[in-house]
């Protein structure tokens, strides 16, 4: 197991850490106001992905981890034929969208619109790879990205444009998202999509309005501040969750393993997965906070002044709350992975259901009050508070588990 979560964090550490990277250099590049363009075209893409792993990875990950490898091969081809598939669908309606809308977002939802193909097979490679126990695939396959990413952000940037960027990022992306295919040796299947989520559908349904709701209330948060404070509080607001990147690779690097881990658990004894649970989301939370503290008492103000240029005023002042809300997150994880592990998506739903509805509605209330500021507080708020609910309903499901293993 400590092999498989080392690559799991090897592997997010090369993506989030790109991705924080990308943050900063289109940070200091345009400024707040077309940075918080970005911001939105960037929390649409998390909404996006989510459909994706809810639809096609998600359930791959539940059902074929540890798995003989042709039933492995059989499950991945339809999985990332699937993930093409949504990358295809919601790239045009993205397109469609933008020129609609027109400007410089309208630019932003056109480019976004034709990279989100190859972002999302991209994605579901990973995944595939942690389920068949290959993050050593998963971690290579993110190099490559990040070996493609560095030549198109250079060229993104002598363009200037918000638009530049979009294309840059996501190009880059496509090209990792054909490496995978050479690497897992298999095309993805999109004609074996709509059969691939009618047998998954008891998991695919209720874990795509689970992620959705979650990534969603980010984009209603994002949105909502950009309405009410402008968009330069969403780039304020996105430059303070910037300065969480190198951590936040430690929580999606976990991410990607722990589910398949907490299954291998659960095979092993139910009693075990609590115990791996609560040690997984208290030494997040934990972890967490640490970050959260160096940020505040040891970076010296030359530095954030030099990763986020014009950003960084603003942002310093969201240290603390965002902090607060990354510890509530992280510690909700826990409880997440073991509710996807016992295959017990109505509890999981219903817990992101609740979570998602206190994140975006405490976050807008916050923006009205206090603009930036009172959005970050009251995401911190509400992620502390929705931690509480996702450990409640652990706790029944192993419950459940119990019962159900005593009468079978």
């Amino acid at each position: 197991m400590a092999g498989r979560l080392s690559w799991g964090l090897g592997d997010q550490a090369v993506s989030s850490l790109t991705n924080f990277a990308v943050g900063l250099y289109v940070a200091r590049s345009l400024g707040a106001t077309a940075f918080g363009v970005f911001s939105l075209a960037w929390v649409t893409y998390g909404v996006i992905i989510n459909v994706s792993r809810g639809l096609a990875t998600d359930p791959l990950m539940v059902r074929f981890s540890g798995v003989a490898a042709d039933a492995w091969r059989t499950a991945t081809g339809r999985a990332t034929g699937t993930a093409l598939l949504v990358g295809v669908a919601s790239g045009v309606l993205s397109v469609l969208a933008g020129l609609a809308i027109g400007g410089a977002i309208g630019l932003a939802f056109v480019g976004l619109g034709i990279v989100l193909p190859g972002l999302m097979l991209q994605d579901a490679w990973r995944f595939a790879f942690f389920a068949s126990g290959h993050g050593r695939k998963a971690f290579i396959n993110d190099v490559v990205w990040g070996i493609a990413l560095a030549p198109a952000m250079l060229l993104a940037a002598k363009n200037g444009t918000v638009l530049g960027f979009v294309i840059a990022w996501g190009a880059s992306g496509a090209v990792a998202a054909v490496f995978g295919g050479f690497q897992a040796g298999l095309l993805p299947r999109p004609s074996a999509a709509l059969g691939w989520m009618r047998a998954q559908r008891d998991l695919s349904f209720r874990y795509l309005v689970e992620n959705v709701s979650n990534s969603g209330a980010s984009q209603i948060k994002s949105y909502g501040l950009g309405a009410i404070a402008g968009l330069a509080a969403v780039g304020t607001v996105r430059g303070a969750e910037l300065l969480q990147g190198p951590f936040q690779a430690l929580l999606m690097g976990l991410s990607l393993v722990t589910v398949a881990e907490a299954a291998r658990v659960l095979r092993k004894s139910g009693r075990r997965l609590w115990q791996f649970c609560l040690l997984l989301g208290a030494g997040q939370a934990a972890a967490a906070l640490l970050w959260g503290m160096a940020l505040l008492f040891l970076l010296p103000e030359w530095v954030g002044v030099h990763l986020l240029g014009s950003v960084w005023p603003g942002a310093s002042q969201l240290i603390v709350p965002t902090t607060f809300s990354v510890v509530g997150a992280s510690f909700s994880t826990g409880a997440a992975s073991g509710l996807r592990a016992l295959g017990q998506s109505k509890r999981s739903l219903r817990s992101q259901l609740f979570s998602s509805l206190l994140y975006a509605s405490f976050a807008l209330a916050g923006a009205a009050a206090d603009g930036a500021v009172g959005a970050a507080w009251g995401t911190a708020a509400a992620t502390l508070t929705g931690s509480i609910l996702w450990w409640f309903q652990l706790r029944l499901g192993l419950r459940q588990y119990s019962a159900e293993m005593r009468t079978s």
